[in-house]
């Protein structure tokens, strides 16, 4: 066997030390050519064309549904929409074995000393290049099996560094007799997140049943709260300290398990500061709830103390007693009214800091809803059912298998997402992500837009199969149609999208206006039009910028472009010979830019 190393160059070797020598050691490893993999995502230029037959309502469309390898897609996909994407959903092969998939969902190669890096690599492109669509408060959400999900997190936390948010856990059915060996049914599924820093769930939305305002507090509904910490006085000593009821000379024994949450000024070392009020002050503006009923002993003497300790017959938090014999300043209790309540904090509704409570990362089955209280789980989901269920729906047969419940999907789009924001979804299948994406918009009047990508699926035996054409975009296309029944308020336009290869070289020669139009509308965050070839120049116009594409040179172009600089408007003017038409224009205040330069440069960033 030849040596693979041999036909590497100098500067290819040293960038392979490099990138090894930085590796972390800990962690997962599998087979993979660094030098290939970088070399793929480059190896050439990523076009699409509209095919205005299989979109779907008028232009312009802003949504997308794109036929091809999702690797190409998604290299196209950097070049048009990095760092746009606020939410992107896949539901990947789960390296199974099964043999009903184009990409034989079985990513093994029995040559590879780790068995499942192929799988692992083909994801690991994927996700990489994902990575670059992720707005700055974007989330990736990844479905996978009970069995791969610790080698597909270990390899997504190599892929998205520093991005890992949780897991959310789902039914994926009521339960099963499938004989299992241990008898133990994998009746469930997961999610994993991973996000940048600057995404939030929505979270569950709050009760506010105990905020009440019985005492007319002018600064509205209040409810007690906890006034500790989950801290021992070991731990935290400063914030073990006796609490005095100014009114009534009252002390209270802090809690020797959970010391005071909030710091006393006498115990502030000289020019020390806190991050927010002393026990003092929030005991001056009335926040801290001292009891009104109580039972309250003096022991005048140490051995009265001590004995009422050994007899248990002093404050207690649940079964733990508040004074103890081994606890420091025994001493200070003696002759001093103790209170056996415990004070609370005077917590305001208008001082939350939160409209909802963070999400649980369990999945509450749908036929368990009832069990749960309001507000403590947002995410309600069926089970694979059903997605099965709404395939033979929509399609009135089984057209898909294994499609994820919308249901699931949708809660977590809805959990995910403003009304304005775009859906991602590169392994798109049967376009329950898309249906998802339709049902949310539908029940909040939002906006939200997909992508949703998917291969044709065609083989040696079946060369006209189409998973894209007739089912990802069919899909949407029979939502869009209802006029009735459930689905009758879904619509979702679409532009339907091929991607192909063309070699940087053959870029002038090859690729098409249409192509570059469709390319740079994306690029400019514009719905997508279909070129009309028949115009020397192209222009897609909004109230917040203008587009165009010159193909040539004409008077009526010049014209326009000259109207143009003195409304002063914020053109972006993109032309295969620029010098030419910046020539015959004259000076105006844009730019004119060069298309094939200004594509690659965005393609190999």
């Amino acid at each position: 066997m030849p040596d693979p190393y041999d036909s590497l160059s100098k500067n290819q070797l040293a960038s392979l030390l490099r990138k090894r020598d930085a590796e972390k050691k800990l962690g997962l490893v599998w087979e993979r050519d660094e030098i290939e993999a970088d070399a793929a995502i480059d190896a050439n230029f990523v076009a699409c064309t509209i095919d205005p037959a299989l979109s779907d309502g008028a232009a312009p469309w802003r949504n997308l549904v794109v036929e091809g390898d999702n690797f190409d897609a998604l290299r196209w996909l950097r070049m048009t929409h990095a760092h746009r994407v606020k939410c992107i959903y896949i539901d990947p092969p789960y390296n199974t074995g099964n043999k009903d998939w184009v990409y034989n969902d079985h990513y093994v190669d029995p040559n590879d000393r780790y068995r499942h890096s192929t799988w692992l690599e083909f994801l690991f492109r994927r996700l990489s290049l994902a990575r670059d669509l992720l707005a700055n408060d974007g989330v990736i959400l990844v479905s996978i099996n009970d069995e791969n999900r610790a080698k597909l997190e270990l390899m997504m936390d190599e892929a998205l560094p520093g991005m890992r948010l949780g897991t959310f856990t789902w039914r994926t059915r009521q339960g099963s007799n499938a004989d299992q060996g241990s008898f133990l049914s994998p009746d469930h599924e997961h999610v994993l997140a991973y996000g940048h820093s600057g995404f939030k769930f929505s979270g569950n939305a709050k009760s506010y049943e105990m905020y009440s305002n019985a005492d007319n507090d002018p600064d509205g509904d209040w409810r007690k709260s906890d006034l500790t910490l989950g801290f021992n006085y070991l731990e935290r000593p400063n914030l073990y300290y006796p609490l005095q009821d100014p009114k009534t000379g009252i002390w209270y024994a802090p809690n020797p398990n959970r010391i005071w949450v909030y710091a006393s000024r006498d115990r502030l070392k000289p020019g020390q500061r806190v991050s927010t009020r002393t026990m003092e002050e929030w005991i001056e503006c009335g926040q801290i709830l001292f009891p009104d009923q109580q039972r309250v002993e003096t022991w005048n003497t140490k051995e009265e103390l001590l004995a009422a300790i050994r007899s248990g017959d002093v404050p207690m938090t649940g079964r733990a007693p508040m004074l103890r014999e081994e606890l420091p300043d025994l001493d200070f209790w003696v002759g001093k009214p103790v209170g056996f309540n415990v004070p609370a904090f005077k917590r305001y509704k208008k001082d939350l800091r939160n409209a909802t409570q963070p999400l649980s990362s369990w999945i509450t089955p749908r036929s368990e809803e009832d069990t749960v209280d309001d507000g403590a789980n947002a995410i309600v989901s069926g089970t694979n059912d059903e997605g099965a269920k709404v395939i033979k729906d929509v399609f009135g047969s089984k057209a898909f298998n294994y499609a994820k419940p919308v249901s699931l999907i949708r809660e977590l789009v809805r959990q995910s997402t403003s009304f304005d924001d775009l859906v991602v979804d590169f392994f798109a299948g049967s376009a329950t992500t898309a249906q998802a994406v339709m049902e949310v918009n539908a029940d909040d009047q939002g906006s939200r837009r997909f992508i949703m990508v998917s291969s044709s699926e065609a083989t040696g035996d079946e060369p006209d199969k189409n998973i894209c054409r007739d089912v990802t975009a069919e899909r949407v296309r029979r939502l869009n149609a209802a006029r009735d029944g459930k689905y009758a308020d879904l619509s979702a336009e679409f532009a339907y999208l091929r991607t192909r290869e063309i070699d940087f070289d053959a870029l002038n020669s090859e690729l098409a206006p249409a192509e570059a139009w469709t390319a740079l509308e994306a690029m400019h965050g514009l719905p997508l039009t279909f070129y009309d070839a028949a115009s020397g120049w192209n222009e897609h116009s909004t109230d917040a910028q203008t587009l165009i594409l010159a193909d040539r040179t004409d008077d009526g172009l010049i014209e326009r472009l000259r109207a143009l600089a003195k409304a002063r408007a914020n053109a972006f003017v993109y032309s295969w010979t620029p010098g030419q038409l910046t020539a015959a224009l004259g000076p105006v205040d844009f730019e004119i830019r060069p298309v094939r330069e200004t594509l690659v440069k965005r393609f190999q960033q």
